[in-house]
């Protein structure tokens, strides 16, 4: 039994198998079958299906041993649990949140300066940039504020979803003072790609050039006010919402089976905007003061449980139960999640990542570099969905790269950022665009199917485009 229980990194080490261009049929099975089916269970499992049958070489008990002991390797691992205590946490937060008549009394009081569809949808735009200091939480704190407004105005999940992801991992990237500003940072000085700065300083002066970022969040508004035109699946689904007042799509309907009006369950209960504005405004101050969301979120919990039962809102037998119950409503989520870190380390087990590295760098000049790598490390960032794992790869190779070719280390530095930011913005299974789809309520096939094309076309193909010239410009 031994030669078949085997761990993913035993046997990839035994086997040094080299797959070629055949490392993306797990993708390709993937997003093919989500998009055919529109069911994104079936599509994960049917992905990590083929990606251990292929690590396996076929062997069906040995492909199952691996899929057991990574099943156990990936729930273990502190990252992924650090991972999903956020997202129970924050369900439970926003539960509470829901329960407490916070989400209510936020939406009356913006309601109050939100009083038209394009008002709403600009609002969106602009809470979800004051929300910058992680995308975690701005995936759903914006969404659970702003759903009930969008639907008065009949906005489409899709649109609602679109915009959210677009002003959280995109702003995330772009304000130095976020989580991912501390990450990155320390990843440039480590690959020498601070130019002799500190890591901040570095991280500043590399912001002018995350083209794609900057693109994405800039796009979001023109599009609200029609200034640039929207096409494709996301126009159908804003006329189908417009036109009929249905703002999930059928499918979303089926997986969200919660009714969409809360009034009723508030009658005759005070609805707050401070028990909503209290504890967001904790988060983030407790993520300054802590820089890590578990610990914040925990001592938001108590402090609402303070606010809570203090104002008679909860008994705390109720203040548990609500709770509870935001954690035990992310279970389907915390499941996908789970396949999707499974799948992504099947994948890197293959070599998913030399593959793509070692394609990017077959032709490189230093011109072309910066080009090369939003091109490459973003379709690979689309492709895996594993941002900051690709990160940690990423950046030592492209600092010894650009050193060598003479490259401007800030310019490759938002190459980098940008391609990361573009697996997070709209990768189907990348943990942002599965926590947008749940706070939103629109699955992440509808969000991927409505947004790419317009990620495609906007901040996608400008953003090469601007990587190309200034990489001619500033070329040594």
């Amino acid at each position: 039994m031994d030669a078949i229980w085997t761990t993913m990194e035993e046997w990839g080490k035994a086997t040094e198998f080299h797959y070629g261009i055949l490392v993306l049929l797990p993708i390709v099975v993937c997003i093919g079958i989500a998009l055919w089916t529109k069911d994104t269970y079936v599509s994960f499992i049917a992905a990590c299906i083929v990606a251990f049958l292929m690590a396996a070489k076929g062997h069906p008990l040995v492909a199952l041993g691996l899929f057991m002991d990574q099943m156990y390797v990936t729930t273990c691992d502190a990252d992924v649990v650090w991972v999903l205590l956020i997202v129970a946490l924050f369900a439970g937060v926003i539960q509470l949140l829901t329960d407490s008549g916070g989400v209510l009394g936020f939406a009356s009081l913006a309601k109050k300066f939100l009083t038209s569809r394009k008002k709403t949808l600009i609002g969106t735009w602009i809470l979800g940039i004051i929300v910058f200091i992680d995308d975690y939480l701005n995936c759903l704190a914006v969404g659970a504020a702003i759903k009930p407004l969008a639907d008065e105005y009949k906005i489409s999940r899709e649109m609602l979803a679109y915009i959210i992801n677009s002003t959280g991992v995109t702003v995330c990237a772009i304000i130095p003072i976020s989580s991912w500003g501390g990450y990155f940072s320390g990843l440039m000085k480590e690959s020498g790609l601070n130019g002799g700065l500190s890591a901040f300083a570095a991280y500043c002066h590399s912001i002018p050039y995350m083209f794609y970022a900057l693109i994405a969040v800039i796009v979001v508004p023109l599009i609200c006010l029609k200034v640039l035109p929207m096409f494709g699946p996301m126009k159908k689904a804003e006329t189908r919402a417009i036109e009929t007042g249905e703002c999930l799509s059928e499918d979303a309907r089926k997986t969200f089976q919660q009714g969409l009006d809360d009034e009723t369950r508030f009658e005759g209960m005070p609805k707050r905007a401070l028990n909503f504005l209290i504890p967001i405004l904790a988060i983030a101050g407790f993520f300054l003061l802590t820089d890590d969301l578990v610990p914040s979120l925990v001592l938001t919990i108590i402090l609402c449980f303070i606010m809570y039962v203090a104002q008679r809102l909860m008994t705390p037998m109720e203040f548990c139960a609500s709770l509870f119950k935001g954690m035990t409503d992310m279970f389907g989520l915390i499941v996908l999640i789970i396949l999707a870190f499974m799948f992504i380390d099947a994948n890197e087990m293959m070599g998913l990542n030399d593959y793509v590295t070692t394609i990017c760098q077959a032709h490189v000049s230093a011109a072309l570099f910066p080009f090369i790598v939003f091109i490459g490390m973003g379709l690979m960032s689309f492709a895996s969905g594993c941002v900051w794992t690709l990160a940690a790869i990423a950046f030592p190779i492209c600092g010894t790269a650009a050193t060598a070719l003479g490259c401007d280390p800030f310019l490759i530095n938002g190459a980098l950022i940008s391609a990361c930011a573009l697996g997070g913005h709209i990768c189907m299974y990348s943990d942002t665009v599965l926590l947008t789809a749940a706070s939103t309520q629109a699955t992440n096939v509808d969000y991927f199917k409505t947004s790419i094309p317009i990620v495609a076309v906007y901040p996608f193909a400008i953003g090469a485009i601007l990587f190309l010239v200034f990489g001619f410009v500033m070329a040594p």
